[in-house]
């Protein structure tokens, strides 16, 4: 089932301390980049993120999902509203960056 645009505009107002965030539709679901690396996105209207020590050290007791068929699972980052787990995205998805390998150049065509 694909994501809704109103649960990405919950996650993106869940993310908005973090300047720079935006998104890319892909069949369906909604992938989320910061600083140029893909750090998670919205699934059948799940907020998942990639599993790094940062985000499995952020959220230990949610679930692993699989976002899709094949992929890696994802640890949910459903969190409640509030001022306060903005702060704890925000400080996550910085932590992750430093984890995630940066982007490929793009391939020269010729």
């Amino acid at each position: 089932m694909p994501s809704s645009k109103e649960q990405l505009d919950y996650v993106l107002d869940q993310l908005s301390l973090l300047e720079g965030v935006r998104f890319k539709p892909m069949m369906g679901e909604y992938v989320l980049y910061f600083e140029d690396r893909v750090f998670g996105g919205v699934y059948d209207d799940r907020f998942l993120l990639k599993s790094t020590k940062a985000s499995e050290a952020a959220f230990p007791d949610s679930p692993r999902e699989i976002p899709y068929p094949g992929a890696k699972p994802m640890v949910s980052a459903d969190c409640g509203d509030g001022l306060e787990e903005r702060k704890r995205l925000k400080a996550v998805v910085e932590a992750m960056v430093a984890e995630l390998p940066a982007p490929k150049p793009p391939r020269k065509r010729g």
